[in-house]
This record gives structure tokens, C-alpha cells and sequence, in this order.
């Protein structure tokens, strides 16, 4: 089959590699009939993710066609399915609670100690994510095998379109969670930092959970006019001074929540941010926390903040008295799909949700490395790449 494969920082390739087969009696086999290019997908492009070999498949973001299943699997040939990007075994005492993306049994015992290393407890499996995560190869291909294939998948019913639902798989779960975890209601004043994928969906859930105002903060035109279009308020940081801008439109007192759906990789030329640049470039600092590090300081004191955004490793000069002084709670996490995808399907089936004002471009899947370069090189214009393999 072919498949997007890594090779190294900014080197991926579209080859031929070995179908995959049944190992496991829950597997399944999945015929992948659309994939994305995801964010957090050029953190491995970018050479910061740990764990990456030459010739790895890439991609956590797809759906497909049922082809083959274990005899342990609850899919049936010829259904569509999307396949959320995290593995869970749906027994562990952490899928027991609902929270999947913490799955104790999905990421096998010879690849558990990189993250056990670096975090205290080891992660769970994703799809595509570096040999940290599992090594289980990526959607961005041509078939893919699903482990655990009773817990994962989400049966897509008749009179959907592909694009319509592919992003149950990662970002619109992720921008829910986001949301949820701000602990949003009615009257709230909501800051969103990147209006990437997930932050559009956190802007887009935000507003569905009441917030009263939403204000995303970007320096691309064409993203923040798409942030607008979702009944945000707009910050460009290049050119307001974006904590004195949040007090005013926060009656003085802050946001009451705020959402970091930027992550590790921020952009600026803040002093923090040129250096966290420099020192990520050079292998010693691992995460660009601009970000976070402003949500901190301009939340509310009593306030809630969400990070949704992906970091891998280590960030200096953390606002720690900050997060204490004014009592902040902070909730992070991967996304635990399966938690909330039913009623994400619902909400998209009543058409309450709309996910496809995001796709910019649509690619085949030997135009993928086209589509990285793209997506990296030029976010305004590139908001989401779907691929067809």
C-alpha cells in the first residue's frame, strides 16, 4: 500500500510499505477513505517530538471502511467508521472512568519508558505519534489496523459525508474538551489563544456552552476572520497589546476562562518566545510556552484555564506565582474522545455543529508532503489539509 511516512525533521514521503494484518483478536483493518493533516502533526515534522524513526507512518486523524476484522472485534465489513486518535483498551481503570486518552494497556510495555521517564506514569497509544506513543502506525495511508476496534471506532450512519464527520477523530473532540474543561456557562467572558483547528472548535463550543463573549487571539488575517465568522471577538498580537486589550473587554477584572490551543510551538518575538525558540532549535529547551504564559497572566483571579495545546517536555520562567497567587484551576489532557463523541455525532447529525467551514485544501495522498509544506509554511491561507488516499 502506499503510505505519508517520516524520515526526518521536515523529510516526509509518500512510499510503498506492507499492507497491514490482523494481529490481535480485536483488531481491525480499515480502508481509509479520508485523512488530515493535523497541528500537532508539525511537531513531528518540526523535529520536536522525541521517539521518531525513518520510514514511520504518520497520521491520527482519518476514517474509512471496515475490510477485515479479528474475531474479537465489534465492526462489521463494510461500515464507515472514524477512528479516534487515541487507543483505548476500554477496561483499565482510567477508560473505566471515562478518561480514555489516559488508557493504561494501549501503549505496549517496550515502548513505556521514554514517557514514564519523562512524565512520571507512561501515556497511552496514538495513532501515528512517535514509538513514545506505541510506534503504532498512522491513518495517513492507504489501510491501517485499529486495535482495540470494540472501544474506538464511531459507526458513521447513512447520510453523512466524510467531511462532515472526519474530525471527530481529533479537533473537534479536542475543542470540546477544551471548552468543557474551562467549565464555560452562561455570562462568561472566554479568551482563545490560535485559532488553528482546535482553537476554532473551542471558539465554536464555547459559544455553544453560553459563553457570552469569546475573544480569540492571532496574528493571521484569514484565521482570525474565521474566528469572527464564529461570533468571536478578534486579538491580533501583533498589533494590540493583548493583556491591556483583554481587561478592557473584561470589564477590568480578566477573562473567566481562559484556553491555550497553541501548545509548544508558539510564535512572537516576545523576549520569552525568541529565547524558548532559540533554545528549542538547539535540543535544549523542548516547548515554546508563550502561550500559556500570557493565558496565566491575563486570566481573572478565581479563573479557569484549559490547555488543550500539546506540550512534550520542559518550559522556563513558568508563571507558577501566578497560577497560586490568584487561584487558578488548570485542567489539560489529550482528548478523551470516546467520552463525547456520540453527542458530537448527534449535535453534527442535527446540523448544530458545522465542521467543514475549516478545509482549505483537499490533496491525494501522494500530494501529502506538498500538503506539510503547505500547512507548516503558510497558516493563514492553509487552515486544514484533507487528504484522499
Amino acid at each position: 500500500m502506499r503510505a505519508l511516512t517520516w524520515h526526518s525533521t521536515r523529510d516526509v514521503r509518500v512510499d510503498t510499505v506492507p499492507d497491514p494484518q490482523i494481529v490481535n483478536p480485536r483488531d481491525a483493518i480499515i480502508e481509509v477513505t479520508a485523512t488530515a493533516i493535523c497541528g500537532s502533526d508539525l511537531h513531528l515534522y518540526d523535529g520536536v517530538i522525541p521517539g521518531m524513526k525513518p520510514g514511520d507512518i504518520l497520521g491520527h486523524e482519518f476514517m474509512g471502511r471496515v475490510v477485515e476484522t479479528g474475531p474479537g472485534s465489534t465492526l462489521t465489513p463494510g461500515q464507515r467508521v472514524v477512528v479516534p486518535f487515541t487507543i483505548s483498551c476500554g477496561a483499565c481503570l482510567f477508560c473505566q472512568l471515562g478518561q480514555f486518552s489516559a488508557c493504561d494497556n494501549s501503549n505496549p510495555v517496550e515502548t513505556q519508558e521514554a514517557s514514564e521517564l519523562l512524565y512520571g506514569h507512561a501515556v497511552s497509544g496514538l495513532f501515528g505519534y512517535s514509538h513514545m506513543t506505541g510506534g503504532y502506525p498512522g491513518g495517513q495511508a492507504q489501510y491501517v489496523r485499529v486495535p482495540f476496534s470494540d472501544v474506538g471506532p464511531i459507526v458513521i450512519p447513512e447520510g453523512l459525508a466524510d467531511e462532515q464527520v472526519l474530525f471527530l477523530s481529533d479537533i473537534l473532540p479536542t475543542g470540546w474538551m477544551a471548552a468543557a474543561n474551562a467549565d464555560i456557562g452562561p455570562g462568561d467572558t472566554v479568551a482563545v489563544w490560535g485559532c488553528g483547528p482546535v482553537g476554532l472548535f473551542a471558539v465554536q463550543s464555547a459559544r455553544l456552552m453560553g459563553a457570552e463573549k469569546v475573544v480569540a487571539i492571532d496574528h493571521h488575517p484569514n484565521r482570525l476572520a474565521l474566528a469572527r465568522g464564529l461570533g468571536a471577538e478578534v486579538i491580533d498580537y501583533r498589533q494590540t497589546h493583548v493583556l491591556e486589550a483583554l481587561m478592557e473587554m473584561s470589564g477590568g477584572l480578566g477573562p473567566d476562562a481562559v484556553i491555550d490551543a497553541v501548545g509548544m510551538e508558539s510564535h512572537g518575538f516576545s523576549p520569552d518566545n525568541l529565547l524558548d525558540t532559540v533554545k528549542q532549535k538547539v535540543g535544549v529547551g523542548a516547548d515554546r510556552a508563550h502561550a500559556l504564559r500570557m493565558a496565566l497572566m491575563a486570566v481573572r483571579k478565581g479563573g479557569r484555564v484549559s490547555v488543550p495545546g500539546v506540550y512534550g517536555g520542559f518550559a522556563d520562567t513558568f508563571p507558577l506565582g501566578a497560577l497560586m497567587e490568584k487561584g487558578l484551576q488548570l485542567r489539560t489532557g489529550q482528548t478523551h474522545v470516546q467520552a463525547c463523541s456520540e453527542d458530537l455525532l448527534r449535535r453534527i447529525g442535527e446540523g448544530e455543529i458545522d465542521t467543514t467551514f475549516l478545509i482549505s485544501h483537499r490533496l491525494s495522498l501522494e500530494e501529502a508532503p506538498r500538503g506539510y509544506a503547505g500547512f507548516s509554511d503558510n497558516q493563514d491561507q492553509w487552515t486544514k489539509v484533507v487528504l484522499r488516499p
